[in-house]
């Protein structure tokens, strides 16, 4: 069997079920072989009934002896109930509001049925059986459950997947001496057991195998690629204008040593012939923005022009009106184009681009729209680049020829994690504030003490100033009793803030709902914000002197460091308090991180090795890296490990390594998967 078969010619799928398969992303074998479990579900085979435990996951062989008639229930729900019988034993299978399920099951006949066990009394129930097909009743199992729509049930999936291993083969693609070095199993036994794992231990093996292929590959792209730039990256030689000095004079401020230092790297880029391809790194508040002004501004008087796009309205909103703040003595064409432009305007505005007389365009996604043309553009930038996903950026620098690309995020990403997770592009760090910028009293509080917490922030309001609070979750969440914004919003409504205008904002709010409560705050309308994560990045409000974020420790520390950037902002002392269920020391060593330090880049090393990876962005990047299994945070250890592998391979001139790499060059270029098969 070709790997790279459509699947409608698999036994079992027809053109109806293949069309149902592609809305899942499954065209081909190689599709449904990568197409991973969401889940597993550990089920223990009994030979008889009396054996099982009250809320076990069992499979047992049964017959059937009577199917009921549906009973209707007071609460409006239909009960459907089967008798099985096993010899003397009897029990039953019931669904609830399910009517269609008892129709797989005929009256005498035998069958294997899943389900969980329900004991009461003298009467053993399996509740929502299934029967299971191609299973033997020796051993107990590990079911794989994959993320399914369409009607295509997991019992369908398992049957598919189990008749397209029988009918391949596949062989090892990494090189020997990698699978000797780490002991890993076969890319064979690898695949095989992740669909239809044998045991906990070989399903262990089987993922670490599987997420070093992945990560192995992915630098491989990766370092391949900054190779190509390097010999196939032509660009815009840009000159040093003369006006930059003039810029620099008018500026209300300093630069920094650290922001001049960065702003040179980029200046020194732009003079090269090559393309640029750099990510500026910089704490909350260190002052990114002007350095793209700066260059942004250099690569407009050399004739050019330039874009920068933001993740939200509210950050684009605001990187325009610091844009036409900074260069208001300067005659340029500066223009927004955002979800929220009229329909009118943003014709103009993507007549004007075309045409080539505006010089500077912010904006969000709007940005990347098919119909947004440039006549000379020389420069994007992408700010908070991790909110945008690898095909977004591409669309975004692919709107010139030979631009420069600067990609922005505040992020503090560890300076050794960085490497592998920027192989291609160069960066620059801001490693230190502007002077003036407050120091930010940071505290822990236990969530019993939140009482008096919110009588300071109180005080604080009748002093001039705003408050922030932040939730982990929108909506209550019974097992981990979270709270959620709607629900302490009405609280402290009615509380603590009864005579205070207090607002909420959350992420799923209508857009424009959301901009007006922002411009409202920002406007020093609204005294206190309820809020998600939706406002860790980038959101401006110098009156704000105070933030609390409830369960904080619930959060990775990278994350609470960038909400509480969100203050200080201004000329007003401020305060952090972190709001938390402190169980244990574990917690409070975490806590007491961000009480002692500051420094962005020291937090998230130490969020690396108190916590693990997984938090660092406080939302796991799957899908925006392409990854099927691995995760470049979570799965760092094995990251790390893959990149000098691959590393190794690029240098090695062995006959067997040489031919390994070319053939997984041509499967890269083959597909988007990183996990190859030869």
């Amino acid at each position: 069997m070709d790997i790279y078969s459509d699947i409608k010619y698999i036994k079992g799928v027809g053109p109806k079920m293949a069309e149902n398969l592609n809305m899942c992303g499954i065209f081909n074998v190689l599709d449904i072989l990568l197409y991973f479990p969401r889940d597993y579900e550990n089920v223990s085979v009994h030979k008889s009934i009396l054996e099982c435990v009250e809320s076990e996951n069992v499979i047992i062989e049964c017959n059937v002896l009577n199917i009921l008639k549906d009973v209707r229930l007071k609460n409006n729900k239909t009960l459907s109930t089967i008798v099985f019988s096993q010899g003397e034993n009897k029990f039953k299978g019931k669904w609830f509001n399910q009517k269609y399920a008892k129709n797989s099951f005929k009256v005498s006949n035998n069958y294997i049925i899943t389900g969980k066990v329900n004991k009461f009394k003298e009467e053993i129930t399996i509740m929502n059986p299934k029967i299971v097909k191609n299973t033997s009743m020796d051993s107990n199992k590990i079911i794989a459950k994959y993320p399914l729509k369409n009607n295509i049930t997991n019992n369908f999936f398992n049957k598919i997947i189990s008749g397209v291993l029988s009918d391949i083969n596949i062989t090892e693609s990494l090189p020997l001496w990698i699978v000797d070095k780490y002991g890993f199993c076969s890319l064979e036994d690898a695949v095989r057991n992740i669909h239809s794992p044998k045991s906990s231990e070989l399903l262990d093996e089987s993922r670490r195998r599987l997420k070093f292929q992945e990560l192995f590959t992915y630098s491989l792209k990766i370092l391949m690629l900054k190779e190509f730039i390097k010999f196939h990256n032509d660009g815009i030689q840009f000159k040093i204008a003369p006006e930059l000095t003039l810029l620099k004079d008018q500026l209300p401020f300093e630069l920094t040593r650290a922001q001049s230092r960065v702003v040179r790297e980029i200046l020194i880029d732009q003079k090269r012939d090559k393309g640029m391809n750099r990510l500026l790194q910089g704490d909350v508040g260190s002052g990114k923005t002007i350095v793209a002004i700066i260059t942004m501004f250099n690569v407009v008087k050399n004739g050019y022009q330039t874009s920068m796009m933001a993740p939200t309205e509210i950050l684009a909103k605001q990187h325009y009106a610091e844009i036409q703040n900074v260069l208001k003595d300067f005659p340029l064409n500066i223009k927004l184009l955002s979800g929220s432009t009229s329909a009118k305007n943003k014709q103009l505005i993507k007549d004007e681009l075309k045409n080539g007389t505006i010089d500077i365009i912010i904006g969000t996604h709007a940005l990347i729209e098919d119909n947004v043309e440039f006549k000379n553009l020389g420069m994007v930038v992408t700010d908070e680049q991790h909110r945008f996903g690898v095909s977004q950026r591409n669309r975004f620098s692919n709107k010139g020829k030979n631009i420069d690309i600067l990609v922005m995020t505040a992020t503090p990403i560890p300076r050794t994690l960085s490497l592998y997770l920027y192989g291609d592009l160069d960066v620059s760090i801001i490693d230190e504030l502007p002077p003036g910028r407050q120091k930010i009293d940071t505290s822990y509080e236990n969530m019993s003490s939140s009482d008096h917490v919110y009588d300071f922030a109180l005080n604080e309001i009748n002093k001039g100033r705003q408050v922030y609070i932040v939730c982990p979750l929108v909506e209550e969440n019974e097992d981990m009793k979270l709270s959620s914004v709607e629900m302490l919003y009405e609280k402290l409504k009615k509380e603590q803030f009864k005579d205070t205008n207090i607002a909420m904002i959350y992420g799923k709010m209508p857009s424009k709902l959301k901009n007006e409560v922002m411009d409202k705050f920002k406007d020093g309308e609204i005294k206190v914000l309820v809020s998600t994560t939706v406002i860790e990045v980038g959101v401006n409000v110098p009156n704000a002197t105070v933030m609390i974020i409830e369960n904080s420790e619930r959060f990775g520390l990278a994350q609470l460091h960038q909400l509480r950037g969100r203050v200080g902002r201004g000329k007003y002392k401020s305060y952090c308090i972190l709001l938390a269920k402190i169980t244990n020391n574990i917690v409070r060593k975490r806590l007491e991180v961000l009480i002692k330090s500051n420094d962005g880049f020291y937090i998230a090393e130490e969020d690396l090795k108190t916590r693990g990876a997984g938090e660092l962005f406080g939302i796991r990047q799957s899908g925006e890296s392409g990854l099927i299994l691995a995760d470049v945070i979570c799965d760092i250890d094995i990251l790390k490990l893959a990149n000098n592998e691959a590393k190794n391979l690029i240098q090695s001139n062995n006959s067997e390594d040489v031919v390994v790499k070319n053939d997984i060059i041509e499967k890269i270029k083959k597909s988007s998967n990183y996990i190859c098969f030869n």
